[in-house]
């Protein structure tokens, strides 16, 4: 499965495919490479997913928040 790397755009969340990579080791070279000359108001994001469609699924999800258990507060 492939390394897919998005340029997220805040606030509506719009997902642009800025690449696509075999290996995690391009795919995170290429992810530092692009933070590195980010705008404001974007993030890069890097899934693995088994196909684009998928990928944009995944980063598409709301995520709740994991509740805080011990002594992490």
């Amino acid at each position: 499965m492939p390394y897919f790397i998005y340029k997220v755009h805040a606030p509506l969340k719009n997902l642009e495919k800025v690449a696509q990579h075999a290996s995690f080791k391009e795919a995170s070279k290429t992810v530092k490479e692009l933070r590195e000359t980010l705008a404001v108001g974007a993030t890069i994001r890097m899934i693995f997913a088994e196909n684009e469609l998928q990928a944009e699924d995944l980063l598409s999800q709301v995520r709740k928040p994991e509740p805080m258990v011990g002594d992490d507060y």
